[in-house]
């Protein structure tokens, strides 16, 4: 019995599960720091000093925030739909943690013996379908949870929430397409390996430039960030969808909101930004591997520090205007750059085309 065990297979099951529980964990203080970073660049814009009083500069302050938000008292209306309300909260945040799985931060580096290391859980050829996949589900916890309060301030929340994914969600993807017509695959890790080989992001294409800017647009719209946190908006709705939620359901709201700035700007670097580009094979694999990683990290941290500087200095927008920049603005652009692109790609003279 057991020589029948393929000890190769154990090992990358269990090598898969080991990556899996250290994403989740990274991407959970990720969220932590988030909004410690957050409080201060915000106090830095808008000269004040931000959290000071835990831990030096602050730094203890998200733990502190995070024992509080689990010793606080769970409090569940007694009209609300008891397991819908309960639930809800996971429907957003397991979604945001998952999707980071197909999410490619570095160049594999090879090991010997056929073996390499690779810097992520899954290379799957429907990458970027999975991703777009798992990142819809997350609205559904948020109308659930503005169904289930039984709360008309969290219901309109709610209903502004699918309102607003359903409108930008079209352009994000028509914005994506753009890069997959280019690259001819949607496995990511090749997409950014095409990148890598060519010296030449997406971004810096007339075509892949509109795209990016669309998709940026977008993807702050889809995470319900400023100045499109319509769902939420505290001086209309109080809270919106989860004004009848406290202490740790609460918090995960705000993780999964956090999670998926992450995980929005990732799929941005692996599409538009080269990933790991420019840490390149003549770098050496071994050294590429090692950059690969912390080259990636750095353009999320761009993206992070874009999100809290738009917060700090645009207004929320008004509903209608969240409305008709989405489908009047954006998505006949996204269409019309779609179709550009493609005519771009089909009649470009053959064995010119740098992509596939």
């Amino acid at each position: 019995m057991l020589a029948a065990i393929d000890w190769n297979v154990v090992f990358i099951v269990l090598l898969a599960f080991v990556k899996a529980f250290v994403i989740v964990n990274a991407l959970l203080v990720a969220f932590a720091y988030m909004t410690w970073t957050e409080r201060k660049v915000m106090g830095r814009m808008q000269v004040r000093i931000g959290p000071n009083r835990v831990g030096p500069f602050g730094l203890l302050q998200p733990i502190a925030d995070g024992i509080k938000l689990a010793l606080k008292e769970d409090i569940t209306p007694s009209q609300a739909n008891v397991w819908i309300h309960t639930i809800a909260p996971l429907l957003s945040l397991v979604p945001a943690l998952i999707i980071f799985a197909v999410i490619p931060i570095g160049p594999s580096i090879p090991l010997g013996d056929n073996r390499s290391w690779t810097w992520y859980i899954a290379n799957i050829n429907v990458g970027f379908l999975y991703a777009t996949a798992i990142a819809s589900l997350g609205v559904y916890g948020i109308v659930l949870a503005g169904w289930a309060s039984n709360n008309k301030y969290s219901l309109l929340g709610g209903l502004r929430a699918s309102a607003q994914m359903i409108s930008y969600e079209l352009p994000q993807g028509l914005a994506a397409l753009s890069v997959i017509v280019m690259a001819g695959t949607i496995n990511l890790y090749e997409i950014v390996e095409q990148q890598n080989r060519n010296f030449l992001p997406y971004v810096l294409l007339p075509t892949g430039l509109v795209a990016f800017v669309i998709y940026l647009i977008s993807g702050i719209a889809e995470a319900n960030r400023a100045p499109f946190d319509l769902p939420e908006a505290e001086g209309e709705l109080g809270a919106g969808f989860h004004t009848e939620y406290s202490g740790f359901k609460w918090s995960m709201f705000f993780m999964a909101e956090y999670v998926n700035m992450v995980n929005i700007a990732a799929l941005a670097v692996v599409l538009f930004l080269g990933g790991w580009w420019p840490a390149v094979d003549q770098l050496g694999p071994v050294l590429a591997g090692i950059l690969g990683p912390i080259i990636f990290i750095l353009k999320l941290a761009l993206f992070v520090f874009f999100y809290i500087w738009l917060r700090s200095t645009l207004p929320r927008l008004r509903f209608d205007r969240l409305m008709a920049l989405g489908w009047k603005v954006l998505l006949p652009l996204a269409l019309a750059n779609l179709v550009l692109t493609a005519l771009w790609v089909a009649f470009w003279p053959i064995g010119w085309w740098p992509f596939a």
